[in-house]
């Protein structure tokens, strides 16, 4: 039975693409959840087209997982439910070969709608969609970019039992030494890096600069501007799985914790977004540079005031919040400034026609859906409020923090923060928020209730 796609996918997409890509065998359908885990299933080449007819039913509660594929039952997607089954559906545009498989398979991105065509509302990409809407309403049209940094690992462990920096795939050499914007240190990682942005491009991805980054095996990766800011979560999203694949392949693992290595930087997930108007006119555009134009204020303004209750969503796991310490290039406060690293909120330097935020808090663990979705929600609540962001940080912005507006200083405090806040309620949706909000309190009391080796080292033999 043929259905009518909610997405705006059509089975001529399918068509095409199995016509050009006689070779392909298989294919990965993605469904992200609230973590940005990618769920879902591997199929074969001949129920593709019945996928693109009818949708293909998956259980509610594959929405209301932990970070370790466990029910959390106070979401509500559970037994509530009956752990019956909705329809998800292909995202128009999103079906592509992957690079370097064998046998040859592609992937397809999955976006969850009720049974009547009704997009889910615990799914983090309807969230993105309906702040994305919300703004087209008022005129406004957001573009921008994340960042993805990350680590390569070795696939063991050092002496001392902790993660280590991969070795060149090339040859085999190791180091330890902060190699930051090293161009000779890449080139140990060429084979690996050209994978990379080979799989990229099959995926229709423009990935930009590779830069060694401020820690042994760290890097980071820049990805072309997009002015649609859907298409740029997604890019980040397929960015993680086409690096980790490859990094797989070569013998090396690739790590997107927020803080795997304790006495270097973490690892951030830097968001670029600015505002186009309806004739793609950048409204962040200052008439004199330096003089700067109240719209780009007010959203300063608002993410300021807001990233306090957000912060669990930019910091959504135990291990994030070991990422926020001073002169670690890690914002630890509601800043902005011009040019400057040690702010949340940084203006970068260039042409002003370029004029946009870059949104600084959010660690590479977060849901790029989720990270956009709070941050426009928090744009719009400024641009509505028209609020000052107050005075322009300058110099070291750890040691200016003192008159901006609080954040939580712990997970657990975010939990709460997150929890009690009307306005991520808004910005999420009811139901997502919901969601999350149960997810991360049942992943804290998992890690609550763990006994560490860190407790037996400090308490076993001394209390």
């Amino acid at each position: 039975m043929t259905h009518h796609s909610p997405s705006g996918s059509t089975p001529a997409e399918a068509e095409a693409f199995l016509a050009a890509h006689p070779e392909i065998e298989a294919f990965d359908i993605v469904l992200h959840d609230s973590n940005g885990i990618g769920r879902g299933k591997i199929i074969r080449r001949h129920e593709l087209l019945s996928l693109y007819n009818s949708g293909r039913h998956l259980p509610i509660s594959i929405l209301g997982l932990d970070i370790c594929g466990e029910d959390v039952h106070e979401t509500g997607l559970i037994w509530d439910q009956g752990d019956g089954d909705l329809r998800a559906w292909p995202i128009p545009g999103s079906l592509i070969p992957l690079h370097a498989t064998k046998p040859a398979r592609g992937e397809l991105l999955l976006s969850m709608y009720d049974l009547d065509g009704n997009p889910m509302t615990s799914d983090p990409r309807h969230a993105l969609r309906r702040q994305v809407d919300a703004l087209a309403a008022e005129g406004l049209h957001p573009a921008g970019a994340f960042e993805l940094e990350f680590f390569l690992l070795s696939n063991d462990r050092g002496p001392d039992g902790k993660v280590q920096p991969a070795r060149d795939v090339l040859d085999g050499r190791g180091s330890h030494k902060t190699e930051v914007y090293s161009v000779d240190h890449l080139h140990g990682m060429l084979p690996l890096f050209s994978d990379i942005y080979a799989a990229a491009e099959k995926a229709g991805i423009k990935a930009e600069t590779m830069i060694s980054e401020y820690a042994p095996g760290q890097y980071e990766l820049t990805l072309h501007y997009r002015t649609d800011i859907m298409q740029a979560a997604d890019d980040l999203m397929r960015l993680k799985r086409i690096v980790r694949l490859q990094a797989r392949q070569h013998g090396v693992t690739a790590c997107f914790m927020a803080k795997p290595v304790e006495d270097y930087a973490g690892s951030g997930m830097h968001f670029h977004v600015s505002l186009m108007d309806g004739a793609g006119r950048n409204v962040f555009i200052e008439e004199t540079e330096g003089s700067w134009n109240p719209t780009l204020l007010h959203a300063l303004g608002g993410l300021r005031a807001t990233m306090g209750e957000s912060m669990l969503v930019f910091a959504p796991h135990a291990n994030s919040w070991r990422r926020f310490a001073a002169q670690s290039y890690a914002p630890v406060s509601p800043t902005w400034g011009v040019n400057n690293r040690s702010v949340a909120l940084r203006i970068p330097a260039g042409d002003i026609k370029a004029r946009r935020i870059e949104h600084r808090p959010a660690g590479v663990d977060a849901n790029p859906y989720l990270v956009a979705t709070t941050v426009l929600a928090g744009i719009r609540h400024g641009l509505r409020h028209r609020l000052d962001p107050g005075p322009e940080t300058t110099g070291n912005g750890y040691a200016d923090a003192q008159d901006a507006p609080p954040i939580p200083v712990d997970w657990r405090s975010a939990i709460a923060a997150a929890q009690g806040s009307a306005f991520l309620k808004e910005a999420l949706g009811e139901d997502m928020h919901r969601t999350f909000t149960a997810i991360k309190a049942a992943e804290y009391a998992r890690v609550a209730r763990t006994v560490s080796e860190v407790d037996y080292d400090l308490y076993l033999h001394t209390v």
